[in-house]
C-alpha cells in the first residue's frame, strides 16, 4: 500500500493550495472538493501506472492569528 501526502493550507486570497511531501506535484482549488479533484488528476499526470499511489493523504493545515 503505497501513498502520497499534501498539505494543504488556506490561501490568503480565498480557496486552498496543496503540496505534495516528497514529491514535485502542487495544486490548488477554491474547494476542498475542487482540490481534492485536482490533486488526483495532478498525481495521475505525474506517475506511471506502476507507481501510482494507491492512496492520497490530505494533511490541512490552518492557520489563525488572534489577539489577546
Amino acid at each position: 500500500m503505497k501513498e502520497i501526502v499534501f498539505i494543504v493550507e488556506e490561501s490568503p486570497d480565498g480557496g486552498y493550495f496543496a503540496k505534495a511531501v516528497d514529491h514535485s506535484i502542487v495544486s490548488q482549488g477554491e474547494t476542498i472538493e475542487e482540490l481534492r479533484s485536482m490533486i488526483a488528476d495532478a498525481v495521475r499526470c505525474h506517475f506511471v501506472e506502476e507507481e501510482m499511489p494507491d492512496y492520497v493523504h490530505m494533511h490541512v493545515t490552518r492557520e489563525e492569528t488572534f489577539s489577546l
